[in-house]
């Protein structure tokens, strides 16, 4: 199996679609004529000949993942945009496929105008299914698929982000029995948008009991292992505000919240469908198989956050009194 997988040294067959074609099962004593797989034949070693669909199909998903670090100020200190297109594939036969994307270097190098905004894509990955010289060459993207689900190809935007979800934590100390926390949640997106499943962390001391909360939206749950209460609102709607008060009791002597506590981060996630932060577009996918048949194309626009969407936002202890909702 390893000898099939490798050619030269380098990795030529890894489709588990592929390899079950290097399997056999037969019977002992058995003397059989055994042709060679289909893919050893066809330069297209990650797809099998003969696939046929009553419904011929693609569904394309632009996922951007969001990282940034808010600091104590209100700053964007650091942001990064993370893309994947990933694809599902039902199509019958040897289908060719080209996508275009609003690919501002594509734009530049062949003299066209983009008639929208134009995206400059960094650290650009490919599935082996890409025709890599005809990328460098027009930027076209030109690819026979796999059957199923894969990822086409991934990319970065180091452009600057302005946090879609903006969170701020006022923090009162009671002589150092009780701490209550304000918060309030933003969306700094259009009204049209609407993220889904959004959960806010706000950190509170180790040795916090006695919870109690109250929200104008959604719901709040203490999470001791994670030494932070969690507000989760389902639906937040572009431009929409909301406030939560959270209390809490301080068993210990001394009653202050821990160093940890002051120095973790509001951590934010969510997602928005039909969205894309970088503003990156599907300006076509054209479907050609030598049969002839239509194919259905379907493209999906998801936003989310990503492994660091961290907020140290300002946080006033015992300065001023924390409003009522």
């Amino acid at each position: 199996m390893i000898d099939e997988m490798m050619v030269f040294g380098f990795a030529q067959a890894t489709e588990s679609k592929i390899l079950q074609e290097y399997i056999y099962h037969q019977e002992p004593h058995k003397l059989e004529v055994v042709r060679p797989p289909a893919s050893v034949t066809y330069a297209v070693s990650w797809r099998s000949e003969g696939i046929r669909y009553r419904k011929n199909e693609v569904f394309l998903d632009v996922i951007e993942s969001v990282n940034l670090l808010v600091n104590a100020n209100g700053a964007v200190i650091r942001s990064e945009i993370l893309g994947a297109v990933k694809m599902k594939c039902y199509l019958s036969g040897m289908p060719e496929l080209r996508l275009g994307l609003n690919d501002k270097v594509m734009f530049e190098s062949t003299g066209r105008t983009a008639r929208g905004k134009a995206i400059e894509m960094e650290d650009v990955k490919f599935h082996q299914c890409v025709r890599l010289s005809r990328f460098e060459n027009d930027r076209t993207i030109s690819f026979i698929p796999p059957d199923g689900e894969f990822e086409l190809m991934s990319y970065r935007l180091s452009t600057p982000v302005k946090p879609l979800i903006w969170v701020e934590a006022q923090v009162e100390s009671h002589k150092g029995s009780r701490v209550e926390y304000m918060v309030k949640v933003k969306a700094q997106f259009k009204r049209r948008s609407t993220a889904n499943n959004v959960e806010i962390y706000v950190p509170v001391p180790d040795d916090a009991d006695s919870p109690k909360f109250r929200a104008s939206t959604g719901t709040v749950q203490y999470a001791p292992d994670k030494s932070a209460f969690v507000w989760k609102i389902k639906q937040l709607g572009g431009g929409r505000e909301f406030l939560m008060r959270a209390h809490f009791g301080l068993p210990s002597v001394k009653g202050e919240e821990s160093e940890a506590a002051k120095k973790a981060p509001i951590t934010v996630k969510f997602e928005i469908p039909y969205f894309t932060v970088s503003g990156i577009q599907v300006r076509y996918l054209k479907i050609v198989e030598k049969s002839g048949y239509q194919a259905l194309p379907w493209v999906r626009y998801i936003t989310q956050h990503g492994d660091d969407y961290s907020l140290r936002t300002a946080q006033e202890r015992g300065s001023a009194p924390i409003v009522s909702m």
